[in-house]
């Protein structure tokens, strides 16, 4: 055997047994996911890059950073991170550690950019949760947040070289940004979050958790200078991106903290209360005036009666003493027969008149048990149950907390009994139709809820830890309801059962999207 050939074995044995350590190594799961904010949520992206570069079965070169997915299988890091990579292109393993979950990867450098320091490297069988690039505009001392792994931070804790491969949370330091610059032509943000050896390829990320850039490099003070950092600018790192032909997700709505969505929430719940206890007592002060007008015209009416019955009462009477009279002088031309029945005729409308007026009605109206009774329009069934059809949902940015998402409009067809396109069964929660959405190819919950009234459609998003989405899912499959149901007792069980993961939810939600649907065309 050549001694080439047994050189080849052993690299490529050795090169299996560092694969081994790093997916056993990065079985160790990480402690208790950090508090549901927002930059919590992109750390999900975020990963250690290690470079070991092995010849003749000697270590010759390692290094380590930090890097962050834009693709559930592709990370950006910088160049300088996999340097060792261009340097020993056949002597190389690169592992790419999540900062959560039990395995680790081996990775390949797919795009290099050297000018930029920017590259791509592509991993298999991996499914991280991939960050959102900020493309808006910055201002001044835009408050900004790094996360990524450290070396000093390294140094001090770590007790073996195993540490460098376990899955841990990365360091967050918080600054603001300090200048914009071109260097090299390439355009640059200077920024005064504290980095070091390691940061290298990790993100600067805005409050909303967007990424503004990639951490570069790092003054050097001297004499007591400040310290400052350089990140590539997310306008050179989606150039990047494209040059290389790889989708990314970009947003350029302003950062809305999720305090100021809750006060605006809650500014227009009170305007909406306040309304409909105005519009209430506009009701009543329109149903009050209604019943004084009926209660009016009720007098009114029973005074006219009364006066119309005392005129025909009045009438006869006068009648009948006619009627007498002219039987009076019938009785003296000799007309006997004649003049007693015009006496008995007038004495007829006499007394008829007499009763009339005795059992006229009275000038005060009757008014019914509970008071006079003002006609009301007649109200539709609810809609709760009704089938609205197809509607086009259409985004409303002002009312909606956007931070990663397009907020794109929606298509939907609303059926009978709250069955979304024909295949979604939403549950009946005093009126709202609502569903919890738990993927199993993505970190994000999903509470969905549609109101027939409003016909507002709204989408609570949570972007979950992987232990948190894991409980979501048990909670999940433990629901048989899947489809479309016209089972009223098996709709109320769903309810029921999505509480359960609702409760396992944190407090806050990470994106609220508010849709205002109408009948499609």
């Amino acid at each position: 055997m050549s001694r080439e050939s047994a050189m080849a074995r052993r690299m490529i044995g050795f090169r299996r047994l560092m694969m081994a350590a790093l997916l056993a190594l990065g079985g160790v799961m990480f402690a208790a996911p950090v508090a549901a904010d927002d930059v919590a949520a992109t750390s999900r992206s975020v990963v250690r890059v290690v470079t070991i570069a092995i010849v003749d079965q000697e270590v010759v070169g390692f290094g380590h950073g930090s890097g962050f997915a834009v693709a559930p299988n592709r990370i950006v890091t910088n160049a300088h991170v996999v340097a060792l990579a261009q340097q020993y292109p056949d002597n190389v393993v690169i592992g790419v550690v999540p900062s959560e979950g039990s395995k680790s990867y081996q990775g390949r450098v797919i795009a290099i950019d050297s000018k930029r320091d920017l590259a791509l490297i592509e991993i298999v069988g991996a499914k991280i949760p991939p960050a959102t690039l900020y493309a808006g505009s910055l201002d001044d001392s835009t408050g900004l947040v790094s996360l990524g792994y450290p070396g000093n931070v390294d140094l001090a804790s770590a007790q073996s070289a195993a540490d460098y491969i376990k899955p841990l949370a990365p360091v967050r330091s918080e600054g603001s940004l300090s200048a914009a610059r071109t260097v090299d032509g390439v355009n640059v943000l200077l920024h005064t979050a504290s980095i070091s050896r390691g940061n290298s390829g990790g993100p600067v990320l805005d409050r909303c958790g967007r990424v503004l850039g990639v951490n570069s490099a790092i003054t050097k003070g001297q004499e007591g200078d400040a310290n400052f950092a350089f990140a590539i600018s997310e306008a050179e790192l989606a150039a990047f991106l494209e040059q290389a032909k790889q989708p990314f997700g970009a947003v350029t709505n302003p950062c809305m903290s999720l305090e100021a969505r809750v006060s605006a929430d809650q500014a227009a719940d009170r305007a909406a209360a306040e309304a409909a206890d105005a519009t209430r007592r506009d009701t009543a002060a329109k149903a009050e005036l209604a019943r004084e007008q009926a209660a009016e015209q009720a007098r009114v009416d029973a005074e006219r009666r009364s006066e119309n019955v005392i005129a025909i009462a009045a009438l006869l009477l006068v009648l009948g003493a006619l009627t007498v009279g002219g039987g009076g002088l019938l009785f003296q031309r000799g007309k006997q027969r004649e003049a007693i029945w015009a006496a008995s005729g007038g004495g007829v409308l006499m007394l008829a008149a007499i009763i009339t007026f005795v059992l006229r009605p009275g000038e005060k109206p009757i008014q019914a048990k509970g008071g006079f009774e003002v006609p009301v329009a007649s109200t539709s069934p609810t809609p709760a149950a009704l089938p609205l059809g197809k509607m086009v949902c259409k985004f409303v940015p002002d009312r909606s907390r956007v931070t990663v998402s397009t907020g794109s409009d929606v298509s939907l067809n609303w059926g009978q009994d709250g069955c979304m396109n024909d295949r979604t069964q939403y549950a009946d929660d005093d009126g709202k139709w609502v569903r919890v959405l738990v993927p199993g190819d993505e970190q994000t919950v999903s509470v969905v809820e549609f109101d027939p009234k409003t016909r507002d459609y709204v989408n609570y998003r949570y972007f979950l830890s992987a232990d948190q989405m894991d409980a979501a899912r048990k909670i999940r499959s433990q629901i048989p309801l899947k489809q479309c149901s016209a089972d009223a007792q098996a709709r109320a069980q769903l309810g029921t059962q999505q509480q359960s993961i609702r409760a396992a939810l944190p407090t806050n939600y990470s994106e609220k999207l508010v849709y205002s649907c109408a009948p499609a065309n």
